[in-house]
């Protein structure tokens, strides 16, 4: 019998992570919000997810999270040949797409990280929607080499202003 409690327990327990990984508000589903485990002494580190827009068009005007002092949305840019961040303004989830927030591309800055990120553990990130309105997903923190390959980069060259 004990056997058997342990092992539905520990069934459910697995149902609660991968659930924890995919949330739909409405017709928006974000996936596997992740973040790479960051240094000790490192201030700095990005989070990732993709959005599947079912429905209406929309777009991701701002995040927060407990476990930085400022978040900010961010794209790659080609700057002559040399890649580069920049803050965006807003990330567009155009209706019936899917939209990647990844390296190499659009991501969610968070910058002056309370402590470090460490793998296996989650955190909080509250995304304003201008529709949906703010959605709180839980974030887990992946190895420094997860995600790597195809256009994935490191997030060298944020400094504290971006």
């Amino acid at each position: 019998m004990l056997r058997w409690i342990l092992s539905g327990t520990l069934a459910l327990a697995a149902i609660g992570t991968v659930q924890a990984n995919e949330l739909t508000v409405g017709e928006i589903t974000i996936d596997h919000p992740w973040a790479r485990a960051t240094a000790a002494q490192q201030a700095n580190g990005a989070a990732y997810l993709v959005v599947d827009n079912g429905g209406e068009a929309d777009r991701i005007l701002g995040a927060a999270s407990p476990v930085a002092g400022r978040v900010e949305l961010h794209n790659h840019i080609d700057d002559n040949g040399v890649m580069r961040m920049r803050r965006v303004e807003a990330i567009d989830l155009p209706a019936g797409e899917t939209t990647a927030l990844a390296p190499g591309g659009l991501h969610i800055m968070l910058f002056e990280l309370g402590a470090p990120l460490v793998v296996g553990e989650t955190f909080p990130l509250t995304l304003t929607l201008e529709q949906a309105g703010a959605v709180e997903v839980e974030v887990t923190v992946e190895p420094v080499s997860y995600g790597i390959g195809g256009d994935a980069k490191g997030h060298q060259g944020h400094g504290s202003g971006g």
